[in-house]
Protein backbone atom coordinates (compact mmCIF):
# COMPACT_ATOMS: atom_id res chain seq x y z
CA UNK A 1 0.00 0.00 0.00
CA UNK A 2 1.17 3.29 -0.71
CA UNK A 3 2.90 2.30 -3.86
CA UNK A 4 2.41 3.64 -7.33
CA UNK A 5 0.27 0.86 -8.95
CA UNK A 6 2.58 -0.17 -12.23
CA UNK A 7 -0.87 0.04 -14.06
CA UNK A 8 -1.64 3.84 -13.22
CA UNK A 9 -4.31 5.50 -11.07
CA UNK A 10 -7.61 4.40 -12.78
CA UNK A 11 -7.96 0.90 -13.15
CA UNK A 12 -10.99 -1.72 -13.70
CA UNK A 13 -11.22 -5.60 -13.02
CA UNK A 14 -14.03 -8.19 -13.82
CA UNK A 15 -13.94 -10.45 -10.71
CA UNK A 16 -15.98 -13.74 -9.98
CA UNK A 17 -17.72 -12.80 -6.86
CA UNK A 18 -19.73 -15.65 -4.97
CA UNK A 19 -21.66 -14.10 -1.81
CA UNK A 20 -22.78 -16.76 0.59
CA UNK A 21 -24.33 -14.42 3.69
CA UNK A 22 -27.83 -14.54 2.00
CA UNK A 23 -27.36 -17.80 0.61
CA UNK A 24 -31.07 -18.68 1.60
CA UNK A 25 -32.86 -16.05 -0.28
CA UNK A 26 -31.28 -17.38 -3.31
CA UNK A 27 -34.05 -17.83 -5.75
CA UNK A 28 -36.13 -15.00 -5.66
CA UNK A 29 -35.70 -11.52 -8.31
CA UNK A 30 -33.18 -9.99 -6.48
CA UNK A 31 -30.35 -12.22 -4.25
CA UNK A 32 -27.69 -13.86 -6.80
CA UNK A 33 -24.81 -16.48 -5.46
CA UNK A 34 -22.33 -16.58 -8.38
CA UNK A 35 -22.01 -13.39 -10.63
CA UNK A 36 -18.77 -11.42 -12.07
CA UNK A 37 -19.19 -8.11 -10.37
CA UNK A 38 -17.65 -5.25 -12.33
CA UNK A 39 -15.05 -2.73 -10.53
CA UNK A 40 -12.98 0.78 -11.48
CA UNK A 41 -10.71 2.10 -9.21
CA UNK A 42 -9.14 5.47 -8.69
CA UNK A 43 -5.75 5.35 -6.85
CA UNK A 44 -5.36 9.00 -5.79
CA UNK A 45 -6.84 10.35 -8.96
CA UNK A 46 -10.47 11.48 -9.08
CA UNK A 47 -12.84 11.02 -6.51
CA UNK A 48 -16.78 11.27 -5.04
CA UNK A 49 -17.63 14.39 -7.16
CA UNK A 50 -16.32 12.58 -10.59
CA UNK A 51 -17.28 9.22 -9.56
CA UNK A 52 -21.13 10.02 -8.57
CA UNK A 53 -21.51 12.42 -11.54
CA UNK A 54 -20.21 9.53 -13.94
CA UNK A 55 -21.99 7.18 -12.54
CA UNK A 56 -25.40 9.27 -12.98
CA UNK A 57 -24.08 10.03 -16.50
CA UNK A 58 -23.47 6.03 -17.33
CA UNK A 59 -27.47 5.18 -16.40
CA UNK A 60 -29.18 8.07 -17.47
CA UNK A 61 -27.47 8.86 -20.88
CA UNK A 62 -25.53 5.39 -21.78
CA UNK A 63 -28.28 3.07 -20.23
CA UNK A 64 -31.38 5.29 -20.79
CA UNK A 65 -33.32 4.94 -17.47
CA UNK A 66 -35.32 7.39 -16.34
CA UNK A 67 -34.41 9.81 -14.02
CA UNK A 68 -37.81 9.49 -12.27
CA UNK A 69 -37.24 6.27 -11.63
CA UNK A 70 -33.65 6.48 -9.95
CA UNK A 71 -33.54 6.99 -5.97
CA UNK A 72 -29.63 6.78 -4.15
CA UNK A 73 -28.93 6.33 -0.59
CA UNK A 74 -26.20 7.93 1.57
CA UNK A 75 -24.42 6.84 4.63
CA UNK A 76 -26.65 9.11 7.32
CA UNK A 77 -24.06 8.94 9.80
CA UNK A 78 -22.78 7.36 13.55
CA UNK A 79 -21.69 8.78 16.92
CA UNK A 80 -18.06 7.96 15.53
CA UNK A 81 -18.41 8.84 11.39
CA UNK A 82 -19.91 12.11 10.41
CA UNK A 83 -22.68 11.82 7.81
CA UNK A 84 -21.72 11.62 4.20
CA UNK A 85 -22.69 15.25 3.76
CA UNK A 86 -20.32 15.35 0.29
CA UNK A 87 -22.40 12.79 -1.64
CA UNK A 88 -25.75 13.93 -0.84
CA UNK A 89 -24.72 17.31 -1.88
CA UNK A 90 -23.10 15.84 -4.71
CA UNK A 91 -26.89 14.11 -5.96
CA UNK A 92 -29.03 17.44 -4.94
CA UNK A 93 -26.55 19.41 -7.19
CA UNK A 94 -26.96 16.06 -9.88
CA UNK A 95 -30.68 17.29 -9.76
CA UNK A 96 -32.26 14.32 -7.31
CA UNK A 97 -35.02 15.26 -5.33
CA UNK A 98 -34.62 15.25 -1.76
CA UNK A 99 -37.70 12.44 -1.83
CA UNK A 100 -35.06 10.06 -3.85
CA UNK A 101 -31.39 10.83 -1.64
CA UNK A 102 -32.19 7.88 0.99
CA UNK A 103 -29.99 8.11 4.50
CA UNK A 104 -29.21 4.86 5.95
CA UNK A 105 -26.52 3.55 8.85
CA UNK A 106 -23.63 1.68 8.86
CA UNK A 107 -25.42 -1.38 8.22
CA UNK A 108 -26.88 -0.64 4.83
CA UNK A 109 -24.05 2.26 3.68
CA UNK A 110 -20.80 1.38 4.68
CA UNK A 111 -17.83 -0.99 3.09
CA UNK A 112 -15.11 -2.86 4.90
CA UNK A 113 -14.06 -6.32 4.45
CA UNK A 114 -15.28 -6.32 8.01
CA UNK A 115 -18.66 -5.37 8.16
CA UNK A 116 -19.48 -2.07 10.18
CA UNK A 117 -17.18 0.59 11.66
CA UNK A 118 -17.61 -0.81 14.86
CA UNK A 119 -16.19 -4.29 13.87
CA UNK A 120 -13.16 -3.29 11.68
CA UNK A 121 -10.31 -4.62 12.92
CA UNK A 122 -7.25 -2.13 13.71
CA UNK A 123 -5.59 -1.81 10.21
CA UNK A 124 -8.93 -2.35 8.14
CA UNK A 125 -10.15 0.27 5.92
CA UNK A 126 -13.56 1.51 4.63
CA UNK A 127 -15.75 4.04 4.17
CA UNK A 128 -19.15 5.52 3.50
CA UNK A 129 -20.83 4.32 0.29
CA UNK A 130 -23.64 5.49 -1.82
CA UNK A 131 -26.07 2.87 -3.86
CA UNK A 132 -28.82 4.01 -7.04
CA UNK A 133 -31.60 2.14 -7.05
CA UNK A 134 -34.07 1.59 -10.14
CA UNK A 135 -37.73 1.70 -9.17
CA UNK A 136 -39.70 -0.29 -11.73
CA UNK A 137 -42.69 -0.84 -9.99
CA UNK A 138 -45.81 1.92 -8.90
CA UNK A 139 -43.80 2.77 -5.63
CA UNK A 140 -40.19 2.32 -4.38
CA UNK A 141 -40.46 0.70 -0.65
CA UNK A 142 -37.00 1.86 0.33
CA UNK A 143 -37.28 1.71 4.47
CA UNK A 144 -35.16 1.38 7.62
CA UNK A 145 -35.56 -2.67 7.79
CA UNK A 146 -34.49 -3.37 3.86
CA UNK A 147 -33.01 -1.27 1.14
CA UNK A 148 -34.72 -4.39 -1.25
CA UNK A 149 -38.05 -4.78 -2.53
CA UNK A 150 -39.27 -6.50 -4.99
CA UNK A 151 -39.94 -3.56 -7.26
CA UNK A 152 -36.47 -2.45 -7.57
CA UNK A 153 -33.17 -3.89 -8.20
CA UNK A 154 -29.53 -2.11 -7.41
CA UNK A 155 -27.50 -2.03 -10.20
CA UNK A 156 -24.07 0.03 -8.56
CA UNK A 157 -22.64 1.29 -6.05
CA UNK A 158 -19.74 3.79 -4.98
CA UNK A 159 -17.61 3.55 -2.34
CA UNK A 160 -15.57 6.01 -0.79
CA UNK A 161 -12.29 4.69 1.10
CA UNK A 162 -11.21 7.05 3.62
CA UNK A 163 -11.23 5.68 6.50
CA UNK A 164 -8.70 3.33 8.28
CA UNK A 165 -9.27 1.73 12.18
CA UNK A 166 -6.82 1.98 14.80
CA UNK A 167 -7.31 0.70 17.91
CA UNK A 168 -10.41 0.80 19.37
CA UNK A 169 -11.26 4.00 16.92
CA UNK A 170 -11.45 5.05 13.00
CA UNK A 171 -9.94 7.96 11.59
CA UNK A 172 -9.94 9.73 8.31
CA UNK A 173 -7.30 9.00 6.44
Amino acid sequence: MGEPHPLGTRLYNIQPSIRTQDIDEIGDNRHTTFFNMMGNWSLNDYFKEDQLAWMWEFFTTKALLPKEKLHVSVFEGTDNVPKDDESYKIWQKLGLPTDHIHLYGPSKNWWSRSGTPDTMPNGEIGGPDSELFFDFGAELRLHEQSQWSSESCHPTVIVGVTWKSATRCLFNT
